[in-house]
């Protein structure tokens, strides 16, 4: 009998929510659980893994691979191209539950490619994204402003995600997530 698709579960929400600090203490977590693949984005952005996790890759390389079908799934975000590997796709057809972080700007084109999708809205209160920002270093002070400033594109229509509040202590993020994805993986 084949086995059943997996899921791909879709971690999304504003910059300084916590999104990749989450997902490594639920890679953590789950380290042992087989079920679980956590994938790095591709990015056209240098790597700084104590800011974000992914693989960089020129702006040049990252269009001729994008323009070939070699990324499951690419977005536009923040000035910056982004990508996720189509190795999702195997890890999906031997029912795992893929773990990505992705713009909300993608969400409905992931929708429609896989069906079997999730999505996790990670949130925060503005002040512990402040912070978060501010201490991740990236940006100036007058960029930040505008960051938190700019309202975050919706979740498509249709969809509810699951909502995860991030303004508290790490250990109960984290704990909130991986209860969501150990929900998301029995639901297979």
């Amino acid at each position: 009998m084949a086995r059943p698709l997996g899921s791909l579960v879709l971690v999304v929400g504003p910059s300084g929510v916590g999104k990749d600090t989450l997902i490594a203490g639920a890679r953590h977590a789950l380290g042992n659980d087989k079920r679980f693949v956590f994938v790095r984005r591709i990015v056209t952005r240098p790597t700084d893994a104590e800011v974000e996790d992914h693989d960089s890759m020129d702006p040049e390389t990252f269009r001729e691979l994008d323009a070939a079908g070699r990324f499951a799934l690419s977005w536009d975000a923040h000035n910056l191209r982004y990508a996720l590997p189509l190795s999702l796709d195997t890890d999906l057809a031997l029912g795992k539950t893929v773990v990505a972080n992705v713009s909300r700007h993608v969400v409905a084109e992931a929708l429609d490619r896989y069906p079997s999708c999730a999505v996790v809205l990670i949130t925060a209160e503005i002040s512990c994204r402040a912070e978060r920002l501010i201490k991740r270093g990236r940006e100036s002070g007058d960029q930040i402003t505008a960051r938190l400033a700019r309202e975050s594109a919706p979740v498509p229509s249709g969809i509810t995600p699951i909502i995860i509040d991030n303004s508290g202590l790490l250990a109960i993020g984290v704990t909130a997530f991986v209860m969501a994805l150990r929900t998301i993986a029995a639901q297979e």
